[in-house]
């Protein structure tokens, strides 16, 4: 039972991932052909603000109620309840940090003026998108993979055409298009919450679920806490990299037109063509992590290392069979996608770093499932001064967007390795423990 349960939900997962990668394709290659290579560089720019402000306003809620509502040890509704108005609360604070202070942020950070009304779009988008993630956390922790997928599915066929067919009276203004492009979250978002609702189970809500229960307070904050520390780390890194690369760069002569170009096409086509697979490793991440944090607290140890092996060998399997395709045929990949061939010398030198990348997701899923989410911000951490003080440093000798490469390459690698470490030794010190 509890095996073909964890095979099912793999499954669902990888068809739900499938169809959404698919979608998802369709969506970035009409939108890199609608708004072309200096759009894209915009865009690049301005998601690392989006990503640090989701990291913000998801406070690690979604993680800690995946956990915890799988482990079946706290009141489900007060739970949700808990997580909805600090969710929203926070919301609403960064809305008004984004309305005072996002004429400063777009010009005097990111350099471009142009970001500003996109910034200020951001702040209608953010509730719709934590109140959506907190009720996908439901479901993932009870292992109703059905609703997410649905979800999924429906969200990237209304952006995609609402992109079609939308977008193109503002293409004539950067500013407006960007601006569109966020505000299309809004309806996706939504239609995911309307499934949600529709999926949710019937129960009565009695007034004790509308009280702050300090047991599931003190839960919810000791896996919130460290989870969203780590994202933040990993968005102000995130955040910070076109600033420090724009920085240095003009600094030592590259044009700024220049820069823009060659970071929209990291960013624009060659990291979604090597993150292709990633739909299956995380859908395999998702599956294992309700069946890690349930047997792994009913100390069931040995099914639970099984289970991380058999992702890790899925997630290498399907690595190195991408990778090989990817070797051989990145120009066919880079002309058929995105119509063009520039960018083909990074994914060669990415490639085989990217064979790591693709055990991170089960790895360090599995950390927060054993309730480890102090490893994982101890790896942002060090990651975070990596990658900040690598790509300041490799920046300024003149190589371009290599610097970016490298420190990017650096990361993954000793996130890979030391999660690792850390997995086996969770694992272990339990079976001492028993």
């Amino acid at each position: 039972m509890k095996k073909s349960k964890f095979i099912q939900s793999s499954i669902l997962l990888l068809i739900g991932g499938f169809a959404t990668k698919i979608l998802g394709m369709v969506v970035r290659i009409i939108l890199t052909r609608k708004i072309g290579t200096l759009g894209m560089g915009y865009y690049s720019l301005l998601m690392p603000t989006f990503m640090l402000l989701l990291s913000i306003s998801g406070m690690g809620l979604s993680t800690a109620l995946n956990v915890l509502l799988a482990s079946n040890r706290y009141n489900n509704k007060n739970l949700l309840i808990i997580s909805l108005v600090l969710s929203l609360g926070m919301d609403f604070i960064l809305a008004l940090i984004l309305f005072l202070g996002g004429r400063w942020i777009a010009s005097s950070l990111l350099k471009e003026p142009i970001l500003y009304y996109p910034l200020v779009a951001i702040s209608f988008v953010l509730p719709f998108i934590s109140v959506s993630n907190i009720f996908r956390s439901y479901y993932f922790a009870k292992e109703r993979m059905v609703p997410h997928v649905l979800s999924n599915i429906l969200e990237d066929f209304l952006k995609l055409l609402l992109i079609f067919f939308g977008i193109s009276p503002f293409l004539s203004n950067y500013s407006h298009a960007l601006t569109f492009l966020m505000l299309t979250n809004i309806v996706s978002e939504f239609s995911s919450i309307t499934i949600f609702i529709i999926c949710f189970p019937k129960f009565q809500l009695e007034k004790k679920d509308f009280l702050i229960e300090k047991k599931s307070l003190k839960a919810i904050f000791k896996i919130a806490i460290p989870t969203t520390l780590s994202r933040l780390v990993g968005s102000i890194s995130y955040f910070l990299e076109p600033i420090i690369l724009t920085t240095v760069l003009l600094k030592i002569g590259y044009g700024k037109e220049s820069i823009i170009t060659e970071y929209g096409i990291i960013n624009g086509y060659v990291l979604p063509i090597l993150m292709l697979p990633s739909f299956f490793t995380n859908a395999i991440s998702q599956a294992l992590t309700p069946i890690v944090s349930k047997y792994y607290f009913q100390k069931e140890i040995a099914y639970v290392e099984k289970k991380i092996h058999q992702a890790l060998y899925f997630s290498l399997g399907i690595g190195l069979s991408y990778s090989a395709i990817c070797f051989f045929f990145h120009k066919e990949l880079l002309f058929f996608l995105y119509h063009t061939r520039e960018g083909c010398e990074y994914i060669l030198f990415l490639l085989p770093i990217f064979l790591f990348y693709y055990l991170e997701g089960p790895l360090l899923s599995s950390l927060q499932a054993m309730n480890q989410a102090k490893i994982n911000l101890k790896i942002s951490l060090v990651n975070f001064f990596i990658r900040t003080i690598g790509l300041f440093l490799l920046s300024s000798l003149s190589i371009g967007l290599y610097g970016l490469l490298i420190a990017l390459a650096i990361n993954i690698l000793f996130t890979v390795f030391y999660a690792s470490f850390k997995v086996h030794t969770s694992l272990h010190s339990k079976k001492t423990i028993i």
